[in-house]
């Protein structure tokens, strides 16, 4: 049987540079108070060995984990994973913080919270032990959870909200990097608008997740200032189908239906597909649909549904580059950053009937 290869060490580094371990560590932290000289001839040994640095050799350097902490939530997580629904959000998150992590050196760790648990601080202050994280990203709702913000900000770890805005309620800030759903939403709007829709009605997340506020906000703003009435075009649903078929069925069974329907997720606009299919009303020539999210599964509907495209890895990699420059460069607190919205048309869309005839 062959014998298994060495792996080269930080050990075999220094041995060959003739230097300390702190000293390589330091040139594999790219710090700044190494000599060029030192470093050239650090960085010479790590060529020729081959030498591929570990989280434990960067961590010799001093206070750094090269740890972020990811924190999503962990009943409707695997909820979705349970029910095979998919998990676009999840594998997005994770596409766009873990490729700008390694950019700099650092690891992803994702981890699962219960928001409404009594174990929350317990949990918490067991990864953090554990991990040691150099930072966190918070997910909705998390990212709004007074508990977990302030457990994060007793044991000094500098965190990202995705989703939350600053200077609210007295809660610890952090860093707010946000998607604009509100804009999204009037994006959503305004296209059902210029196509003639007047009733367009809403179905909206749950409360507890601050975009779904965000999300009615801007389907308000886009209807008022276009003159139509939103009384009656709003039902809540909690981003499940179920929710959005409930939610579907009150909008369409109503006498003065809405001709278009924009779902706050892709699970509930299929939903309203399917309610709307029952109901003998066909898309788009009966009911315009509109979704967000944007997953694959909108692009194999028929006819494929137009939908806000949410840039999920954008605004994890956004978060993780803010949190290291952070810790790197010791920057004061930001400004809120926000994120556009795409938005995607497909077959999903058009005129509504009254206009069709008319023209």
């Amino acid at each position: 049987m062959a014998r298994r290869r060495q792996a080269v060490t930080i050990k075999h580094v220094a041995a060959d540079a003739g230097v300390s371990l702190q000293t390589v560590s330091r040139v594999i932290n790219n710090e700044a108070n190494v000599r060029a000289e030192m470093r050239e001839k650090v960085q010479a040994s790590i060529d020729k060995l081959g030498y591929v640095p570990s989280i434990a050799a960067q961590r010799m350097s001093g206070s750094r984990s090269y740890l972020i902490l990811a924190l999503n939530d962990r009943e409707r997580t695997i909820a979705d994973w349970r029910a095979r629904q998919g998990t676009d959000w999840v594998d997005q998150m994770l596409l766009g913080g873990m490729l700008e992590c390694a950019e700099h050196g650092y690891r992803l760790i994702f981890e699962l919270v219960d928001t409404h648990s009594d174990h929350v601080e317990r949990e918490l202050s067991a990864a953090i032990a554990a991990l040691q994280p150099d930072g966190a990203i918070l997910t909705p709702p998390h990212s709004d959870n007074p508990q977990i913000l302030e457990v994060l900000a007793r044991h000094n770890i500098p965190f990202a909200r995705i989703g939350a805005q600053s200077g609210e309620h007295g809660l610890p800030e952090g860093i707010c990097v946000s998607m604009d759903d509100e804009g999204g939403a009037k994006l959503a709007t305004s296209h059902l608008l210029e196509l003639g829709h007047r009733r367009i009605g809403m179905i909206s997340g749950p409360a507890e997740y601050r975009l779904a506020g965000a999300r009615v906000d801007g389907w308000r703003a886009a209807m008022d200032a276009a003159g139509c009435s939103t009384e009656g075009l709003l039902e809540a649903g909690d981003f499940t189908f179920a929710s959005g078929a409930r939610a579907a069925r009150a909008l369409l069974m109503r006498e003065d239906r809405p001709t278009a329907i924009i779902a706050s997720n892709d699970q509930m606009a299929l939903a309203t597909s399917e309610i709307a299919g029952e109901l003998g009303l066909a898309i788009p020539a009966d009911l315009s649909l509109v979704s967000f999210d944007n997953t694959p599964l909108v692009r194999f509907t028929r006819p494929a549904l137009t939908a806000v495209d949410q840039p999920i890895a954008e605004t994890t990699a956004t978060a993780v580059r803010l949190l290291i420059s952070l810790q790197r460069d010791d920057v004061p607190r930001l400004e809120p950053v926000i994120i556009p919205m795409g938005f995607v048309v497909r077959g999903s869309t058009g005129a509504p009937v009254d206009c069709l005839q008319e023209s």
